[in-house]
């Protein structure tokens, strides 16, 4: 039955610009030929022309099924505002494809390769002239992208959202999908019923209001205007002999060729385009830009500020040269002398001395120079062997230790890329970190690789120890990594080394301030970490290291000498006691102690268990570092007791760039005489330039980047052991170097997140984190200087400053943990009080107590103070003072 091709009067939805609808009358295409076909559609074009404004470009939307075009509301009217505010106006044309929304419903089924002619048709019709992007969700995506293959002559980017061009051929579909097609179900749940347009709505994280599933369901209100969702459901191709399965191919393998900017936007809680379907895409347009959204669904234009993504995207790439458009990065200057990760392994290949002990275990592990080469050399060449190859990523799900090395520096020698998340981001926040890396491999231990198997991680497994034939079949692992040495031993070489532009590592952050995101580390970006770490803290072969903080665990065999991992739970640095670093050093014969300070507290809290021997052996170390969080003087002091021959350090770095500044504990005190807030961090390392980005009075920071003295603003960073940019985060990537410099022969820069200031010596201060500064009536307030006031008031251990109250009048907010452990939270005594309004000078709302502060899992130390605020806000609102 063929219903009317439009309504006469189009009925008015709620959240849609009436200004914007249109309708047009169109030939039919291909077996639709010799007929006209009535389309509705949203088009900025004649609002812009109203404006006297000429659009730069053409913005193509499609949408799946079952919406329509009111899925693009958002850019429609992002976009309008831009050319308004004077930005470059982009037109936005969204179909409502033939059959679905308030175009015509017609009496051909139609096909993937019907709604691609379908749509040259209408915008033939529409006279659309380029440049044109493309934007398509869903099935709209593919069919975008089938337009975009037929249209290079006007074609000047793609961007999709949750779609896919290709279906493994052997594997379902998924379920969702499986269930709506099923024999019996298809017309049920499609077309007689409103059940697949309400489960797909159900599928957005955000909850939708009451309008905004109505306006889904305007179009669609009877069953005959629902049949086009019945046709969309049952032409998917489910394998090759389906009559759409050539087209898809088709438009899949022409992917391939495209060569304009490219942006993929991702919810990766989708259960229908799941990560397979956005990895298959990435191989297909290496190029492209790709953004995963956290915790968004299949809807994600619901669910995220997509219109802005895009719009934003549009004004990057306008400004980009050409071959940044397409993704590709620069060469950037050669790195002089550059020699990689392994050289210094190489170099004493046939030394027997240790080069790694492994304390976390019984027995303790030792492993000589030699026998580290051929255990990296064996593995490289196994892997190798097993297919791993260059660019292929491999996540390690290993414990610090001698092995995790070797399986480290195997993986960098053949140019398979490391992911690295460690145990102490949670099982959600590493099953994320997993997945949205997508590894081909996986090399775990047998916890982990249980984990694997029940959260579905990707990658082919390899299982750490050799484990029974019914184990690890169960776990889905293919082979030991013995069993890839003996294959390595056997014979076989290595593939050519991998050059210092190659991408070397995805290291995971620690989640402390969001979730957890994968930076990208090339080759030579690590070497110049090595480097800058060897010269600065004058690391020789005799040194040794003692390496409580587990990124730099690694480093020993980089930098030539010996290293070892103390007796402690790695991913949980308060374990560590002040004897089992003593038993370390003993044993390494080390100068050097790397630490966090968390651990470094556990260490000066258990020093009073030390022995004769334990003193003796920490006399002999020379430099000891607390790495991860910047400590006070107060602790410094109380560890250079511990280590009392050491010249005590704490740099400032993050995962983005491990080493920017460096102060020591004769530092600290000299900056204790001046007035400025915060906490020092030191002076710039080598290489490492420092500026600040002023804060605005609404607490953004707006301000080019400079190093102006006394200025308030976010930490702004450069460094050749920068990374590259962050993991299929695009849009974090983009916000990262926002006003950015780029001059002085500088190109990668990097927005810390952290706020601070320069002062007169050139020493920069931290002063907390910019979502944590609080927008008072009197303008920003960082939070680290009152913290620093608090902390010197009697009976307090640590303290947070945080805000209540609406933003622009934010009340400060002091929330203290007591050396005497409070018996429960909420408000602090009338004593303790009076002792902080009296010497802090903050006009503080109130004054709470907490038997221990939430802070960070991996460093046990990074205090989260946007959970603090929120219980404060509720506890200062009469709520029940429960545990933050």
């Amino acid at each position: 039955m063929v219903t009317s091709p439009t309504e006469t009067v189009l009925p008015p939805v709620a959240g849609l610009d009436g200004r914007l609808r249109r309708t047009l009358v169109a030939p039919g295409a291909l077996h639709d030929t010799g007929r006209t076909r009535t389309w509705h559609h949203l088009d900025t074009g004649p609002v812009l022309a109203d404006l006297g404004i000429t659009p730069v470009g053409t913005i193509l939307a499609v949408h799946g099924n079952p919406t329509w075009s009111f899925h693009w509301r958002r850019i429609a009217d992002a976009s309008v505002r831009r050319a308004e505010s004077g930005e470059p106006a982009w037109r936005v044309v969204a179909v409502d494809q033939l059959e679905m929304g308030f175009s015509e419903r017609t009496d051909l089924p139609r096909t993937l390769a019907q709604r691609v002619a379908d749509l040259g048709s209408f915008t033939d019709t529409l006279g659309l002239e380029g440049p044109v992007v493309t934007l398509g969700h869903d099935w709209g995506g593919v069919i975008s992208l089938g337009w975009a293959v037929d249209h290079p002559e006007l074609l000047a980017g793609v961007v999709t959202l949750n779609t896919a061009v290709h279906h493994p051929e052997g594997v379902p579909i998924p379920a969702p999908l499986r269930v709506a097609g099923a024999r019996g179900m298809l017309a049920a749940s499609t077309v007689r019923t409103t059940a697949f347009l309400d489960t797909t709505l159900a599928l957005a994280e955000t909850r939708l209001s009451e309008e905004v599933r109505a306006a889904y369901h305007a179009p669609y209100r009877s069953a005959d205007r629902r049949c086009g969702i019945g046709q969309f459901v049952a032409d998917i191709p489910v394998d090759a002999a389906h009559p759409s399965h050539p087209e898809l191919t088709r438009i899949a393998e022409g992917v391939r060729r495209l060569r304009v900017p490219a942006l993929i936007l991702w919810g990766p809680r989708d259960p229908v385009f799941q990560q397979r379907y956005l990895d298959d895409l990435i191989e297909r347009m290496p190029h492209a830009q790709v953004h995963r959204f956290e915790g968004a669904g299949h809807l994600v234009g619901e669910d995220r500020p997509y219109a802005e993504a895009v719009l934003g995207w549009l004004a990057r790439v306008a400004d980009a040269p050409a071959e940044r458009a397409v993704g590709v990065e620069p060469a950037g200057p050669s790195i002089a002398g550059f020699a990689p990760m392994w050289r210094r392994l190489e170099e004493r290949a046939d030394d027997p001395a240790i080069a790694a002990i492994d304390m976390t275990g019984t027995p303790v592990l030792t492993v000589s120079w030699r026998q580290l080469h051929e255990r990296v050399t064996a593995l490289a060449a196994g892997l190798s062997r097993l297919g791993v190859r260059r660019g292929d990523r491999v996540s390690l799900l290993v414990r610090p230790g001698p092995t995790l090395t070797a399986v480290v520096y195997a993986c960098l020698r053949i140019g398979a890329v490391v992911v690295v998340a460690d145990a102490g981001l949670g099982l959600a926040g590493l099953s994320r970190a997993v997945r949205g890396a997508s590894p081909r491999f996986l090399i775990g231990e047998t916890s982990a690789l249980t984990a694997a198997r029940a959260l579905g991680w990707p990658g082919t497994k390899i299982s750490v120890d050799r484990l029974p034939r019914i184990t690890a079949a169960a776990l889905g692992v293919s082979c030991a990594l013995a069993d890839v040495a003996e294959v390595g031993a056997a014979g076989g070489a290595t593939p050519p080394e991998p050059g210092p532009a190659d991408v070397a590592a995805v290291l995971f952050t620690s989640g402390s301030t969001g979730p957890a995101k994968g930076v990208v580390y090339t080759h030579g970006q690590l070497a110049a970490l090595r480097d800058v770490l060897g010269r600065h803290f004058a690391v020789a072969p005799e040194s040794g290291l003692v390496t409580g903080f587990a990124p730099f665990a690694l480093l020993g065999p980089a930098l030539g000498t010996r290293s070892v991992t103390p007796d402690m739970d790695v991913s949980a640095p308060r374990t560590l006691t002040a004897r089992a670093v003593a038993d370390a050093v003993a044993a390494a014969d080390a100068r050097i102690v790397f630490l966090s300070p968390a651990a470094i507290l556990n260490v000066v809290d258990t020093a009073g268990d030390l022995g004769a021997a334990d003193r003796d052996a920490l006399a002999r170390v020379t430099t000891f570092l607390s790495t991860g969080a910047p400590i006070g003087a107060d602790l410094l002091a109380a560890a250079q007791r511990v280590f009392p021959n050491a010249e005590p350090h704490t740099p400032y770095g993050m995962t983005e760039c491990l080493l920017v500044t460096d102060v020591t504990l004769e530092g600290i005190r000299e900056a204790a005489e001046a007035a400025d807030d915060g906490v020092c961090v030191g002076v710039p390392i080598d290489g490492v330039q420092v500026r600040i980005s002023a804060l605005d009075g609404d607490g953004a920071a707006t301000g080019t980047p400079a190093e102006t003295a006394g200025v308030l603003g976010e930490i702004v960073i450069s460094a050749p052991h920068l990374k590259t940019r962050y993991d299929r985060l695009a849009l974090t990537d983009a916000e990262a170097v926002r006003g950015t410099p780029t001059h002085d022969g500088v190109s990668r820069w990097h927005r810390t997140g952290d706020v601070g200031h320069l002062d007169e010596q050139g020493r920069l201060w931290v002063e907390g984190r910019l979502p944590h500064v609080l927008v008072t009536e009197a303008g920003p307030l960082a939070p680290v200087g009152g913290e620093q006031q608090l902390e010197r008031v009697a009976g307090v251990r640590r303290a947070a400053v945080v805000g209540v109250g609406p933003h622009g009048r934010r009340r400060p907010v002091a929330v203290v943990e007591t050396i005497e452990r409070a018996a429960k939270p909420g408000l602090a005594d009338p004593d303790l009080t009076a002792r902080v309004r009296a010497d802090v000078d903050l006009p503080l709302a109130a004054v709470l107590v907490v038997p221990e502060l939430p802070t960070d899992i991996r460093h046990n130390s990074k205090i989260d103070r946007v959970r603090l605020s929120e219980w404060a806000d509720a506890v200062c609102s009469g709520g029940k003072p429960v545990a933050p």
